[in-house]
């Protein structure tokens, strides 16, 4: 198992990216700073030109490696949703009881993000964080059929659907595995913000997780629909 961790290495599309930042040590500052300035700015007030100042390089050494800040969080998230998917297949692979996996596969995509000390260069938790705030900025644009089309949201659409497959493997009369799956994905993100800053319109808290409240909305969905 420490081989393959070890040997594992995360594939972002390569479209999204002008120049590999896993390439150079510039371009891991590249990431790993950006991480902390989208989280702490938001990403609207996220530039280029801040981000050159943080890692002390030229704005423009910036654009060697993506277009526009744009491409920079499709290429966070990207990387998130692989390293995310990396865990479901990791964590579920062995398990040969369907329910026992579903519940697996909930908690993986629900739970809260421990940092992972495999990846140096990347705050795993802090990355969450602008997931959980900024994850749909990256394809509710203008662009999203195209860039769809070149493949740039492949990492989500196949955690999306491995999930599915559990969800199928677990009920495989189940009529709607893929739109439950992208739900409880997406909805997981929303439910942690709301825990965080819309408190009255949730009941996860610091004592109902988010992990808790799928858990029992999906095996109740799917025993019902058996």
């Amino acid at each position: 198992m420490n081989n393959l961790l070890q040997s594992f290495k995360i594939e972002v599309p390569k479209g999204i990216f002008i120049k590999d930042p896993e390439t150079s040590e510039l371009g891991k500052r590249i990431i790993k700073h950006s991480i902390l300035l989208i989280n702490e700015l938001g990403f609207e007030h996220f530039t280029f030109k801040k981000l050159g100042g943080a890692i002390q390089s030229n704005e423009s050494s910036i654009y060697r490696y993506f277009e526009s800040k744009h491409h920079l969080l499709m290429y966070l998230t990207s990387w998130y949703w692989v390293w995310i998917e990396y865990q479901l297949v990791l964590e579920t692979f062995a398990l040969k009881h369907s329910e026992e996996k579903l519940k697996k596969g909930i908690e993986v995509l629900t739970r809260t993000t421990q940092e992972d000390s495999n990846f140096e260069h990347i705050n795993e938790v802090i990355l969450n964080r602008i997931v959980i705030n900024e994850n749909a900025k990256a394809y509710l644009t203008c662009d999203v059929d195209n860039e769809n089309e070149e493949g740039f949201f492949m990492p989500f659409k196949r955690t999306v659907k491995r999930f599915a497959d559990i969800i199928l493997e677990f009920n495989s009369n189940y009529k709607y595995p893929l739109s439950l799956a992208n739900t409880i994905i997406e909805g997981a993100l929303q439910q942690h913000f709301f825990k965080d800053h819309f408190k009255t319109i949730t009941n996860c808290s610091k004592t109902t997780t988010v992990t808790e409240f799928y858990t029992n909305l999906i095996f109740n969905t799917l025993k019902h629909e058996e």
